[in-house]
């Protein structure tokens, strides 16, 4: 699987559109479609994964709404479970405490999660915003920490990093 990161708006928002083929998935079309039109380039976008719905991340989802066959996956419409879109293979995972509605995809068979402003490297997302918790944050952050050190995070904002690294060095997930 391709990965593209295309760094968006004036909060330097991640969207990524991952690819399969000529096929792809974009996560969190915050801002600056254009930009994102051209990393998609000619593929056809199968879905759009949101991991929140604060306005950084969602600023273009509608030029997305308006095309038919491309479905939206996001908190309100989502299980915990598997699911699957053409090549592509994820659970979702409910993250809350950044916001209510606050989730995290994992593609297990390419060992990454997309999991939007939950962690940064070695920082965590806001929860004093409307629909942040702490408590929340903590139950989350104690649900991802039984996954794999070796997992990659692709978070909403900044670098990647991995779940070990962040078991090491984000003094929050201790």
């Amino acid at each position: 699987m391709d990965i593209k990161c295309v760094v968006t708006g004036y909060l330097d928002e991640n969207c990524y559109i991952l690819s399969k083929d000529n096929n792809c998935l974009v996560v969190d079309p915050g801002d600056d479609y254009n930009k994102i039109k051209e990393a998609i380039g000619d593929k056809k976008v199968l879905g759009v994964l949101i991991t929140h719905s604060h306005a950084d991340h969602i600023g273009v989802l509608r030029n997305f709404l308006s095309k038919r066959g491309i479905k939206i996956f996001k908190r309100s419409n989502l299980e915990e479970k598997e699911y699957t879109i053409g090549d592509f293979k994820f659970k979702c995972i409910y993250t809350p405490g950044h916001s209510k509605d606050s989730v995290t995809f994992y593609f297990e068979e390419e060992n990454f999660m997309i999991i939007g402003d939950f962690i940064f490297k070695e920082s965590l997302g806001r929860t004093d915003l409307p629909g942040g918790s702490d408590a929340e944050m903590n139950q989350s952050i104690e649900k991802i920490l039984k996954y794999d050190d070796s997992i990659t995070l692709y978070p909403g904002h900044y670098e990647k990093t991995t779940l070990g690294y962040e078991r090491e060095n984000n003094h929050y997930l201790k």
